[in-house]
This record gives C-alpha cells, sequence and structure tokens, in this order.
C-alpha cells in the first residue's frame, strides 16, 4: 500500500445540534483513485468541504504533501451569473495570465485554453458564454480548470454527474491518466459502475465509516451493497 496523502483522524462535524459526521476516520493514499460512496445525508460532500478547510471540525486531518500541495476541486454545483458576460475562455484566463482579461487574451494562453478544452472535449466552445453552458458542459469546464497546472490533490464532487455515455469514459479516462501523473484522486461518485471501474480504494460512509477498503472487496460485501442504491447496482 502506497504512502497517505491525506488521513482524516475522529473527523466530527455538527450543525444546528445534529451530527453531519461522527469519529470519521480514514486514509488517502498517494497515487490512487478514493471513491467516497454512501446515501443521501451520508455526509459525503461535508467530509469533502472539511478537507478543503471550508466548514469548521472535530478531529484532525493531516495532509502529507510531497510536492506543491496544491489542491484541485470540482464542485457538486456551480452557480453562474448569467448577467455577466464571461465566456469560456474568459473564465480559464483568469488565472493563466497576468494581464485582466478585459484587456485580451495572450496568444499563448489562447493556445494552452484551447489544450485543456481538447482534455476534456471540449474544444471550439472557447468563446461560448458560461451562461449558456449545459450541466455537464460547464462540469468538464471546472475540471479542465481544476487539472491545470496538475495537482497534487484532485478533489471532484460527483463529476459525472450531467455527463453523456462519451462524456464519462472520456472523465475516466482523464482521471487514470491524471492518477498515472503523480495527482491523488478523492472523488464522491453516486455510480457505483463507474466505481467499479475506476476506483483503487472505496470508502462507504453514512455519517459513520460503514466500510473502507479495496474497491472490488468493498462493494461485494453485502451490508454495504444493502446500503447503497438500488442494492449497490445501476
Amino acid at each position: 500500500m502506497t504512502p497517505p496523502l491525506i488521513e482524516f483522524v475522529d473527523v466530527t462535524i455538527a450543525r444546528h445540534r445534529e451530527r453531519l459526521l461522527s469519529r470519521v476516520s480514514l486514509s488517502v493514499s498517494e497515487r490512487t483513485i478514493h471513491v467516497i460512496v454512501g446515501p443521501n445525508g451520508a455526509g459525503k460532500t461535508t467530509l469533502l468541504t472539511a478537507a478543503l478547510g471550508l466548514v469548521s471540525f472535530e478531529g484532525r486531518i493531516l495532509a502529507h504533501w510531497r510536492r506543491d500541495g496544491r489542491i484541485g476541486y470540482v464542485p457538486q454545483a456551480f452557480a453562474v451569473d448569467a448577467s455577466l458576460p464571461v465566456t469560456v475562455e474568459d473564465f480559464l484566463a483568469l488565472t493563466r495570465q497576468r494581464r485582466p482579461v478585459c484587456f485580451g487574451v495572450s496568444a499563448s494562453t489562447r493556445a494552452r485554453i484551447s489544450a485543456l478544452l481538447g482534455d476534456v472535449g471540449l474544444r471550439g466552445l472557447e468563446r461560448r458564454p458560461l451562461s449558456v453552458l449545459s450541466g455537464g458542459e460547464l462540469r468538464r469546464v471546472l475540471l479542465a480548470n481544476a487539472l491545470d497546472p496538475l495537482p497534487e490533490l484532485l478533489i471532484l464532487d460527483e463529476p459525472a454527474s450531467g455527463l453523456d455515455e462519451s462524456g464519462v469514459g472520456q472523465l475516466e479516462a482523464l482521471l487514470r491518466v491524471t492518477r498515472e501523473s503523480g495527482s491523488t484522486v478523492l472523488m464522491v461518485s453516486h455510480d457505483l459502475e463507474q466505481v467499479r471501474r475506476i476506483a483503487d480504494r472505496v470508502t462507504v460512509l453514512d455519517r459513520v465509516v460503514v466500510s473502507d477498503g479495496p474497491a472490488a472487496e468493498t462493494l461485494a460485501l453485502d451490508a454495504v451493497t444493502a446500503l447503497l442504491p438500488s442494492g449497490g447496482r445501476r
């Protein structure tokens, strides 16, 4: 087993006297795809936001960075203000060039963005306003943004949501390349067939850790499949 990159130790989160997570402990090994599954309301997204430092918690979250500690993140939902005339290219250029986007996008930045969009199957949509993208297209733009530069930890909350079959296949291939390039992937997914295809390790969460182990072994447990949607099958 590879060394841990992130460790959750007795993580407990409460809101309005309700416990959302209770003494959650798990280890995410570096250069793996680690997937968290569980029923609705299990605290999956809450755990990701704790790892990002967006919510307060009791317990400890330990990071053992090997490189720069950069985190890429794709949330479950991303609101776009339709009144803002921001294109896909504008959005991706914001953190990729020094001069303000209102003064134009440089040729080198434009080439870099085109390559990024090609990686997620969206080349040609550079001038498309963010506000008119489909949910799946917007999610792929956010993924392209999260992957450049290559993060040490990539956190994804239901990244396949809104993607068609072709998009799902492209996502899975991209995640495998990301892992092989040295990144660690921590993600939440409700698509159990996808989890079986790509996960190295699975944690089943229902406010507490129900099970944690290699993907095939964990998803085969009767107690686990009974807890998951459709008995663990889609």
